[in-house]
């Protein structure tokens, strides 16, 4: 197939059948279980959600043993995660902020009007560019494909980005380079568990998604690359634990041990694979004690991950957040696709390469449209045959179609600037916490003419809106997410959402009949609009065109692509594991990419001597919107920390459980010390998931990827030092007048 697929005869075990009262969007019957998944990450674990003991337990919740990804398990996310529909401060009604510069409630009719006028005036005033989307790795298929649409029919604009930027994009981009196609495990998760080794470089999935460790745990030896001593790390059989921003030459040191030593499988080489030696030019000049020099990672260690590796039967290298957050994070994760590829391992049965999304719609929200420069099906907006068809299903003419715009931290950059975007709508996204160099972006922000946020509880973008709209949650709605092993997945709803809000599908259906479209351009229905992606993803890269609500509903285990059978054939399989006869190169040969080591944008000195790097932990998920409103979660971890090796802590006047400040060249974050002795002594860690002076990215700059626009999340040059006095560490922005 083009794809670079194979029908493979072990399909995953399928999805057992949902439970009643969810095919036609209407909520559950009294007292029935429903088949959903969990709402938080790409795992997207298998949950069946029961009625709960009233209106303070509105539903309960249980892991779906059937399930393959999770097979009984969760997290204490997905266990608690029922608790976030009841958060106390609920938007349930719209906000419009007044002349006084106060958000104040206000009907639907009054909010959308607003928004749509004020929408027209700034086009006709500065041009469709004007006016910008943001959205996110967590909306469903639906959501992104509409959201796409809307943004390139509706609004004619350009500008158009999500926060899946500053997660997979790196991966994504050395996926497309090394094989033709993304999908970030190109097989199912539960071949993780058949393997005899395993290297996890820049991922911690025993805090970030523990279900995947039920898989991790059953391979024969795990190799973890991280600058920490994790949780996965301590149960590895080998950690290294490269300087934070080293992670390239890293791998480039295993290419060359595999090369040096005779472990190269080179008959895959020869007959699968093109550009070793461009690839091996660079690699050549990394031996393993000039690795050692430059990552910290001692010699024998880098030749027994390589051994490991090598001498398995069955292996795979995954890649995670902490090898891509970097200017240089397509290059470093290319650099371990070469090392799996001088291995003989993608495409090949029981072993392979594959990235660990992170965001619970990480792998579809990247896939139909919401990125600057893609149309649905993971086509690219420059295409003439990609823009004629998506255009024919879309009923629009193909010079229409707006180009590629700004990546989501050169949008976000340009708001307000001459020339820049004056309006931003953001549909699931909080890029105040999320985005970096988040002061930066808070100012700009609060230099737009107009700023709409849909969301279901007042994040810390909503509260500097003009408009704010309040919309669904996970378990009241009906829709597809796909999972990081293309598994696309159904998600069903439990119950009714509070009076007053209203889907997202729907907010983006009245915008658009406000801003002159035809109704039915813009259904609101999630299964027309489905059924309308599957039309505008056929023939695509990732070709859903043979899923339906049906087939899926039925229990169906589909991975994409999924493509339309002909008449009178048999409906397709899905595709679980791709690679195994070709690539989806024209010549269905994979590429070794010519990458070599450099050093981060930062550069450590006498004022900033530390390197800060950033991640999740256990109890939060990404800008903490969600947990941070519930209180079993808060009460584990209710504040940002900063973890330290205890010397580094004495270095600065620092004892476990005191008040930090830690300071970078753009701003300075406040965080409680955690002592931690396993903690490289040149290195701190923060999590991202607080707000206020706790956000991390207030630390980090806006140096990107050339190739993928990623900023460099992961390491940033710092001091940390006692406070003192408390002071402000970031200016708040002038209250914001009211639109119009």
């Amino acid at each position: 197939m083009g794809s670079g697929s194979s029908r493979a005869p072990n399909s995953p075990t399928p999805h057992p059948p949902s439970g009643p009262g969810a095919a036609d969007g209407a909520a559950a019957a009294p007292g029935a279980a429903v088949a959903t998944h969990c709402p938080y990450c790409a795992l997207q674990c298998g949950t069946r959600l029961h009625p709960g003991a009233g209106p303070e337990e509105p539903l309960r919740v249980e892991p779906d043993a059937g399930f393959p990804v999770n097979r009984g398990g969760l997290c204490q996310k997905g266990w608690t995660a029922p608790a976030v529909l009841r958060a106390p401060d609920r938007l349930r009604t719209p906000l419009v902020r007044g002349r006084d510069g106060l958000l104040a409630p206000a009907g639907w009719d009054t909010a959308l009007d607003a928004v749509a006028a004020r929408l027209a005036e700034i086009r006709a005033a500065h041009g469709p560019d004007a006016v910008a989307v943001f959205g996110g790795g967590g909306l469903t298929n639906e959501k992104a494909y509409l959201l796409g649409k809307f943004a390139r029919v509706a609004l004619g604009t350009r500008m158009i980005d999500y926060n899946g930027r500053f997660c997979m994009s790196s991966a994504a981009a050395a996926g497309i380079a090394a094989f033709g196609l993304d999908r970030g495990l190109p097989f199912p998760v539960t071949d993780l568990g058949e393997a005899d080794t395993v290297l996890l470089a820049g991922a911690n999935p025993a805090e970030t998604m523990p279900p995947l460790m039920r898989h991790l745990n059953k391979a024969g030896a795990l190799v973890v690359v991280d600058p920490r001593r994790t949780a996965t790390a301590e149960r590895a059989a080998l950690h290294l634990a490269p300087a934070p921003g080293t992670d390239l030459a890293l791998a480039l040191g295993l290419l060359h041990i595999a090369v040096t030593e005779g472990l190269v499988d080179e008959e895959y080489v020869r007959a699968r694979t093109a550009g070793f030696d461009a690839a091996w030019r660079h690699a050549a000049g990394w031996w393993p004690e000039r690795v050692e020099l430059v990552t910290g990672v001692p010699a024998d260690a880098q030749r027994e991950a390589v051994r490991l590796l090598s001498g398995a039967r069955r292996a795979y290298v995954l890649t995670g957040r902490g090898a891509e957050q970097h200017s240089k994070g397509t290059d470093t994760v290319a650099a371990f696709v070469n090392v799996a590829l001088a291995l003989g391992l993608p495409g090949r049965p029981g072993s392979g390469y594959g990235c660990l999304t992170g965001q619970g719609n990480g792998q579809g929200g990247r896939e139909h449209g919401q990125k600057a420069d893609q149309l649905p099906g993971y086509r690219h907006l420059t295409d003439p045959a990609a823009r004629a068809h998506v255009a024919e299903v879309w009923g629009v003419a193909p010079e229409s179609l707006p180009g590629p715009g700004l990546s989501a931290a050169e949008l976000l950059d340009a708001l307000g600037t001459a020339g820049g975007p004056r309006a931003l709508l953001v549909f699931g996204s909080n890029p105040v916490v999320s985005a970096p160099d988040a002061a930066r972006v808070q100012r700009r922000l609060a230099e737009l003419d107009l700023l709409v946020v849909a969301d279901f509880v007042p994040s810390e973008t909503a509260t500097m809106a003009d408009v704010v709209l309040p919309v669904t949650q996970w378990a009241e709605e009906e829709g597809t997410l796909t999972n990081l092993e293309g598994r696309v997945l159904r998600r069903h709803r439990a119950l009714s959402p509070p009076e007053g809000v209203r889907d997202d599908l729907a907010v983006l259906r009245e915008l658009a009949v406000r801003l002159g479209e035809p109704p039915d351009r813009f259904p609101a229905d999630p299964r027309r609009v489905f059924d309308e992606l599957r039309r505008a993803s056929r023939g695509g890269p990732a070709d859903y065109s043979g899923i339906s609500y049906a087939r899926l509903d039925a229990g169906e285990a589909l991975h994409w692509p999924c493509p339309e059978a002909p008449d009178g054939a048999a409906p397709h399989p899905g595709t679980p594991r791709l690679f195994l006869d070709r690539f989806a190169h024209e010549d269905g040969r994979a590429r070794f990419q010519d990458v070599d080591h450099r050093e981060p944008a930062d550069a450590r000195d006498d004022r900033f001597p530390l390197w800060a790097t950033t991640g999740r932990q256990l109890q939060h998920y990404q800008s903490g919107a969600q947990t941070r409103r519930v209180p079993e979660l808060v009460r584990a971890a209710p504040e940002a920390t900063v973890e330290l090796h205890p010397d580094t802590a004495a270095r600065a006047g620092l004892a476990e459980g005191e008040l930090a400040r830690v300071r970078s060249a753009r701003g300075a974050v406040l965080a409680r010390v955690r002592l931690v002795a396993t903690l490289r002594t040149d290195t701190v860690f923060l999590p991202f998931h607080f707000p206020g002076h706790g956000r991390a990215n207030l630390l980090t700059g806006t140096a990107l990827d050339p190739r993928s626009r990623m900023p460099e999340f992961k390491v940033s040059a710092v001091r940390v030092e006692p406070v003192e006095v408390l002071e402000t560490a970031v200016p708040e922005p002038a209250v914001r007048s009211a639109a119009g």
